[in-house]
Order: C-alpha cells, then sequence, then structure tokens
C-alpha cells in the first residue's frame, strides 16, 4: 500500500471510531429522554451507522485524491528543481576553460566540452566513441600509463603532467586531473578527465631557464652556464686522460667606443664580436660571455700548449679585420690569458682565476696579445687580494695620510694652490706606492670612501693655513668616477664645507675626463649643482679621453688640467707639443685656465710658459709632502 492511501485510511477509520462514540452517546441520550421508545432509538442507531459508513467512505476518497493530487505537485516541483541544477551543470561543462571528457566504464567518450575541443582541435563528433588513447603523443613509456590506471583505481583519481597530441599533430603539456564516477550501487560507471593546456607556462619556464644561463645581449653562455659547462668538461677530460684550455679574452681600450660614441654602438659591437668569434671557432669550442668587454672560450682537447697559443693568436687576427657598425668603420685591439688543464689548474673555479691572472699579465705587458699563467702571477694576484683587505684596514686604523703637491702660477711663479693627495703608511711596509693601492682601491669600491675622506681633510687643513695667515687661492681635491657617479655627491660635499667652515670658493674638486664622458647627462646636472655650492671645477688628464666639444662648452668648469702624459715630451716631441698647443688654445678660447701637471724640468715649464699656460704642478716645482712639509718659499726661476 502507498503513502497515500495509509494516509487516507488513517483518517477515515480516525473519523469512523468518533463517530461510532458520538452515535452510542446520542442512542444513549434518546432512551433517556424518551422513555421505553426502544423502536425510535433502533431506528436512529440504524440510520446513524448507515450515515456513519457512507461518510467515511466518502472522507476515504477525498483524503486519498487530495494526497496523491498534492503528491504530484511535488513531485513536478522537484522534477523543475532537478532540470534546472542541469542546466547549470550544463552551463559550467560548456564554458569553463579546463578541457573536460567523460568516458563510459569500458573507456568510450561519451561527451566533451566546447574547451576541449578548442584546446585539442578535434569535434565532438571526431571523439565520441573513440578512446583516448587517440591523443597519446608518445612520450611518455607504457608504464606510464601503468602507473596511472593503479593509482586511478587504488584512490579513485590522479593527477599529474601529461604530454598529449593535438589534431594538427602538435604535441603539448597538459595538467591533467582524472576521477572515478561510482553509481548508487558503488559500481564504476563513468572516467571524468579533466585539464588545462600549460604550453605557456613551460614556455615561460624555458624562457627563464635561458635568460638565467645566457646573456641577454649576445645570446652567449653566461658565466654560470659556462662554469658549468667548463666542470664537466673537465670531468670528461679526467676520464679520458686529455687536455684543455681556457682562453679568457678582453677588448683593449672598449670603454673608449662606449665613450666616444655611445653605449649603443658599444653594444652592437659586443653582439659583431660574439657573431665572427662564433664563425670563427665552429661547435666544437664552448664560447660564453662573462660580462662587459670579457668573453672566454673553452677548448676541451687540446693536449699541447702550443695549439692554445695558435688559438689565441687567430682570435687576436680575426678581431683585427674591421668592423662597420652604425656607419662607422671601427678597429679593436685583443689581450687574451691562457689556462691550461691539468697543468695550471684542477677545476674550473681555479681555472678561470688563472686564465684572468694572464690576462691581467697581457694587457700589463702592453696588450694586444697573449699570455700564459704561471705560479708568479697567483702570487701576484693574492697579494692583490690582501692589500685590499689591509687597505679596507688602513681607512679603520687610520694609516692613511695626505700629502701635498704644489701648483704654482707660471708667470709670477707665485704658489697659489696645492693638491690633495692619499698616501697609505704602511706599518709594516712603510709608505705604499699610490700606483700599487688604487687601482685596487678602484676595483674594490673604496676608492669613493677614500676620496670622501680625503676631501674632508683637506679642507680642515685649508682651513687650519687661512686661519695661519697663508694666502692660497684654491685646495685641489680629486674625484674619482665611482664617487662622481653617486647622487649623493652634493650633500657629501656641502656637509664637508659646513662641518670644516670653509669657504666653497676656496675648493677645486678635479674630476677626470673620462668620469665626465661616461654619462654626460648625468655629470652635467651633478657638475651644475655643485657650481651652484659654489665650488670650484676641473677636468682632470685632459686630452687622454675622447671629449665632445659639444659636450664640453656646456659643463660649468673653471680650469683644464693638460695629463702629464703630454707634458713628458715637450718641447721636444712635436706630437705633444701639438697637442698642448690645441689645448691651452682651446681653453682660452672658452675663457678657462689651463693647467699642466708632471713637470720636471725647466724646458717643460719654459715652453708652457711661452705658450700662456697659467698654472704648473710637478716634481719641478715640489714633490707632494706633509702639509708641514710645505715649502712656501721655494719658487724656481723659469726664464
Amino acid at each position: 500500500m502507498s503513502a497515500t492511501y495509509r494516509d487516507a485510511s488513517r483518517a477515515a477509520l480516525l473519523y469512523l471510531l468518533i463517530s461510532i462514540v458520538w452515535l452510542q452517546l446520542s442512542g444513549y441520550l434518546l432512551n433517556s429522554f424518551f422513555d421505553g421508545s426502544d423502536e425510535l432509538v433502533r431506528w436512529q442507531l440504524i440510520n446513524g451507522y448507515a450515515w456513519i459508513l457512507l461518510s467515511t467512505g466518502l472522507i476515504f476518497v477525498a483524503r486519498a485524491r487530495l494526497l496523491r493530487c498534492l503528491g504530484i505537485g511535488n513531485t513536478l516541483s522537484e522534477r523543475h528543481e532537478e532540470r534546472e541544477r542541469l542546466r547549470q551543470a550544463a552551463a559550467v561543462f560548456d564554458c569553463t576553460r579546463e578541457g573536460v571528457l567523460v568516458t563510459d566504464s569500458n573507456g568510450l567518450i561519451v561527451h566533451v566540452n566546447r574547451a576541449f575541443m578548442e584546446i585539442t582541435g578535434y569535434s565532438q563528433a571526431e571523439v565520441l566513441g573513440q578512446r583516448p588513447s587517440l591523443f597519446k603523443s608518445g612520450h611518455h613509456p607504457a608504464d606510464f600509463y601503468q602507473t596511472m590506471f593503479v593509482t586511478l583505481k587504488s584512490l579513485g583519481e590522479w593527477s599529474g603532467e601529461i604530454w598529449n597530441r593535438r589534431k594538427s599533430g602538435e604535441i603539448y603539456p597538459q595538467w591533467q586531473t582524472i576521477r572515478v564516477i561510482r553509481d548508487d550501487q558503488g559500481q564504476l560507471s563513468h572516467y571524468v578527465a579533466v585539464f588545462s593546456d600549460i604550453s605557456a607556462i613551460k614556455n615561460s619556464e624555458h624562457e627563464l631557464k635561458h635568460l638565467a644561463h645566457h646573456d641577454p645581449l649576445t645570446d652567449l653562455p653566461n658565466r654560470l652556464l659556462f662554469t658549468d659547462r667548463t666542470e664537466q668538461a673537465l670531468t670528461s677530460a679526467q676520464l679520458h686522460k686529455r687536455g684543455c684550455a681556457l682562453l679568457m679574452i678582453d677588448l683593449d681600450h672598449f670603454k673608449m667606443i662606449n665613450d666616444s660614441l655611445g653605449h649603443t654602438i658599444g653594444d652592437e659591437l659586443l653582439k659583431a664580436v660574439a657573431e665572427r668569434l662564433q664563425a670563427m671557432l665552429g661547435p666544437e669550442l664552448t664560447l660564453a660571455r662573462l660580462g662587459g668587454d670579457e668573453f672566454a672560450v673553452l677548448a676541451e682537447s687540446c693536449p699541447q700548449l702550443m695549439q692554445a697559443a695558435a688559438l689565441a693568436q687567430r682570435i687576436i687576427d680575426a678581431l683585427k679585420e674591421p668592423f662597420l657598425i652604425g656607419g662607422h668603420q671601427l678597429f679593436i685591439n685583443t689581450s687574451i690569458g691562457i689556462s691550461l688543464f691539468p697543468g695550471d689548474a684542477l677545476s674550473a673555479e681555479q681555472l678561470l682565476r688563472n686564465a684572468d691572472s694572464a690576462l691581467f699579465k697581457a694587457k700589463s705587458a702592453g696588450r694586444d696579445g697573449y699570455a700564459l699563467y704561471t705560479e708568479e702571477l697567483t702570487a701576484h694576484a693574492q697579494n692583490r687580494v690582501e692589500t685590499a683587505v689591509e687597505l679596507r684596514r688602513a681607512l679603520e686604523q687610520q694609516e692613511l695620510r695626505v700629502y701635498y703637491q704644489p701648483v704654482h702660477d707660471l708667470r709670477t711663479r707665485r704658489l697659489v694652490g696645492a693638491e690633495a693627495l692619499v698616501r697609505w703608511e704602511h706599518p709594516q711596509r712603510g709608505l705604499v706606492p699610490p700606483a700599487e693601492f688604487i687601482p685596487i682601491a678602484e676595483r674594490t669600491g673604496l676608492i669613493a670612501e677614500i676620496d670622501a675622506w680625503v676631501m674632508r681633510q683637506a679642507c680642515q687643513q685649508m682651513c687650519s693655513w687661512q686661519q695661519a695667515g697663508v694666502a692660497l687661492s684654491f685646495i685641489a681635491v680629486n674625484v674619482s668616477s665611482r664617487l662622481f657617479a653617486r647622487r649623493e655627491l652634493f650633500q657629501q660635499v656641502a656637509k664637508v664645507l659646513h662641518e670644516t667652515g670653509l669657504d666653497p670658493a676656496f675648493l677645486e674638486l678635479e674630476v677626470t675626463e673620462s668620469a665626465v664622458m661616461e654619462d654626460p647627462e648625468v655629470a652635467l646636472e651633478q657638475m651644475h649643482r655643485l657650481r651652484e655650492l659654489g665650488v670650484r671645477l676641473a677636468i682632470d688628464d685632459f686630452g687622454t679621453g675622447y671629449s665632445s666639444l659639444l659636450r664640453l662648452k656646456r659643463l660649468p668648469v673653471q680650469k683644464l688640467k693638460i695629463d702629464q702624459g703630454f707634458v713628458a715630451g715637450l718641447p721636444w716631441d712635436e706630437d705633444d707639443v701639438a697637442i698642448v698647443r690645441v689645448i691651452i688654445a682651446l681653453a682660452q678660447s672658452m675663457g678657462m685656465q689651463v693647467h699642466a701637471e708632471g713637470i720636471e724640468q725647466v724646458e717643460q715649464a719654459r715652453f708652457l710658459l711661452e705658450h700662456d699656460c697659467d698654472l704648473g704642478q710637478g716634481y719641478w716645482f715640489g714633490r707632494p709632502v706633509p702639509a708641514e712639509q710645505l715649502d712656501w718659499a721655494h719658487a724656481p726661476e723659469i726664464r
């Protein structure tokens, strides 16, 4: 019996019981009211029972029909809600960006969504009734799929990366999740696979990996990849008992190209050098760009030293051929350092370090050539490292000293200024020559800190001289390219002047020509700010760089210093004579003073005076000395 009829029967039975009780009670009351009227009571009871039975039947039928109607309404409502849920699920299924594939328990495809068709290139008609093996790429071995189905059977789900094939034949990576679907009885009914195309992610990973291991300008292996390949090559060479050679290549005076023609031309030249080296060396040799204008070559099979030397000479000769870059015909020379395995080194790091030492030797020997590694070079490199450590300690322990070299007016022979020069008084080695520690300070970055310290000492000393009544027009301080490139130089100079109390007009900052030309726009801004502060500005070592006259005339400088390299040949060397005349004429035409340094002979001083040079400095006037030893009365005769 259905729930509808059971409910109707219960309602009719309840009505029947209540009616019988009421009928009996009514008979009792009638019998009491009509005393002895049994016939009347009986007639009333018979009619009552008949009416009760009829009413009970009617109630049962009405109740059953009412409940059945209500049940049908509920069923219709439930079916409507179910259809709505199915419609929403179908919309989500069809609109999701992930591909969806459904198979029956036999593995035959029964449904796919729109994203599946867009990703794979197959239409629904082409795949229905087919098996997913249709999309196999051949990228995975058989045990890959066996493991997948074992996982599905045991866990009911599998997720992972899988490579499949599109209709076009392209093999691509997916991230896929497969789930087992079971019916109400727990029997397997379907498999559902949901997947995403991760080609873009894979491509990004590949690009990032490539960028991490290759130079972005030349696309050559960088230092990281080159070191790794070198380690692998040495392992193989050790196993097969063969020699290797590592060549470190540096382009001579490449900075001049950047300074004179700009970094764009410099970058194009580096790319052209890389292309020429690749074409010349071939795939059997590993070429890398280690940074800047430095390249490296690894020859994995190079048993003899002469082979490495011959390769180095081939590279030098090849790079001497002109490069046509941006309408410019450029010539470049090369220095190369050579280190051999196993004779010079047993590890990639040591091989690179030794090749770098050999390169330093080649550059020190005049450049445009190659040099081989020796133990002596290693000792020299270690000495440089030790010097750098000691130099840092020297700053902390106040071992640095400031010496002052006099600057004279060539016409009056009067001492008008002094240049502050740093010296290092080592506790064991005594006075260390500047040529020994200044290059190391520049390479380690300590030069900026040293320059700042010298500036403060020089300003304090100038104040002491002024208080003592010594009349000097200026105290000159060198500013390295590292310190000059810092935006905070202005604040640093202002702070020193404020704390020492020196009038800015008595401080002259000397900046090298190459530092100015490294970034002319930044240099121009920096120099204008310093001029606004009131300090004097001078271009040091003028003539050794590649100044643009257009930029030079925009610089707010008061003085050009002629490099001592041009003064050394005066008055006999015709080239030096011509260059010095041009510099003096240029400075005078632009309203600048001319200051010659490195004067060591009276003939040099006389020539400069005759050609209207303003100031002179050098050993002939006086050597750099501590402030208390400066000779104020010394004025050598020029004429």
